[in-house]
């Protein structure tokens, strides 16, 4: 059987007194929380995202993926460990787990590590009447959700499930180079029939997707300068 993957977005607020403190003090805190993510990443997916400029609630968001939460649960706390996170908070934390779809034989049991410009990123609820409904019915109001997203090649969809694992259904990530095209497919989603069985689909988050060291220049507009 395949092996189902664990996914995590971190989203990250750090606070403005940080910006302060004198560059040697920043620039070895980035460094240490560099080091931390360039660890995990030698053998696991981890991609960085800024939302300089797109949330007032957070600044950066980093979305890892392993094979078993105990990997998650190790890098996060060495991450805690480095001096920048002792001026971090998480204002929103999102775990879930890849699955099979009931819907669509395109379901993916890893989170696709594409690298589109922008990651859409929001958890997903659905009502609880959704569930009452025959399976044949709930397939059928999900063709044309399926159909519509098909119009949009442009955008890419990357879903997992927090049954259970956390406090919202679904974490939705959608990944495109054109932020237009995503809000053209967004707002078309809620002409279809399923639209009327959500509950909730926010917060929602526009990420810019980039390497974790120029995301770290972008929380006090420094880039870290070169190892000796």
């Amino acid at each position: 059987m395949p092996t189902r993957h664990f996914v995590k977005y971190t989203f990250l607020k750090v606070e403005p007194a940080w910006r302060r403190l004198p560059d040697p003090e920043r620039e070895e805190h980035k460094r240490e929380f560099l080091a931390a993510c360039e660890d995990f990443g030698e053998d696991h997916l981890l991609r960085a995202f800024s939302l300089a400029g797109t949330r007032g609630d957070a600044d950066m968001m980093l979305l890892s993926q392993a094979e078993n939460l105990e990997r998650i649960h190790e890098f996060h706390v060495v991450l805690a460990q480095s001096g920048l996170m002792k001026w971090m908070s998480i204002p929103y934390s999102f775990l879930a787990m890849t699955k099979p779809s009931e819907y669509s034989d395109e379901s993916r049991l890893e989170v696709r590590p594409a690298h589109g410009r922008y990651l859409f990123v929001y958890p997903f609820v659905k009502t609880r009447a959704w569930y009452l409904l025959p399976a044949d019915e709930r397939w059928r109001i999900m063709q044309e959700h399926i159909r519509v997203g098909k119009e949009f090649p442009s955008v890419d969809l990357n879903t997992s499930y927090s049954f259970g694992l956390d406090d919202q259904e679904f974490v939705v990530a959608f990944e495109s180079d054109n932020p237009a095209d995503f809000l053209d497919l967004v707002q078309k989603l809620r002409l279809t029939e399923s639209s009327a069985y959500t509950l909730r689909d926010t917060p929602t988050f526009t990420c810019l997707s980039m390497p974790v060291e120029r995301a770290l220049g972008a929380l006090d507009g420094t880039a870290l300068r070169a190892s000796a």
